[in-house]
């Protein structure tokens, strides 16, 4: 399949697709005339990444699992990985601080804005 038709099947870009070969996470074949031809093995590949992507990860965190192989089968179909599953949980980790953090600071701007309103009256 051409860049277009893969991009349909997979949700992203022909440029995210473009970059992600950049990037050395893709690799399509060559037609005489230089355009890239893709099979189901990639479609599978770039599902993955889209979806780790979509989840939060960075590509530097899906690049690893690229390399153990654990974006060649559908993740469902397979055990994710288990550095990729410690890279996730610490990306959840991060999430919930930082959400902690807003809500602290959420709390004392309202803590503000009530007590200068009630200065006020």
């Amino acid at each position: 399949m051409r860049i277009g038709e893969l991009a349909d099947l997979t949700g992203a870009s022909a440029r995210s697709l473009r970059y992600y070969e950049q990037q050395g996470l893709l690799a399509p074949q060559r037609t005489d005339n230089g355009y890239r031809t893709y099979d189901r093995q990639d479609a599978v590949r770039v599902a993955n990444i889209k979806r780790l992507l979509d989840a939060g990860l960075t590509l530097d965190d899906v690049r690893p699992a690229l390399k153990k192989g654990c974006l060649d089968v559908p993740l469902r179909q397979s055990p994710f990985c288990n550095e990729q599953l410690s890279v996730a949980s610490d990306r959840l980790t991060t999430l919930d601080n930082r959400i902690a953090a807003l809500q602290r600071l959420r709390e004392r701007l309202a803590k503000h804005i009530d007590e200068t309103m009630a200065d006020q009256a």
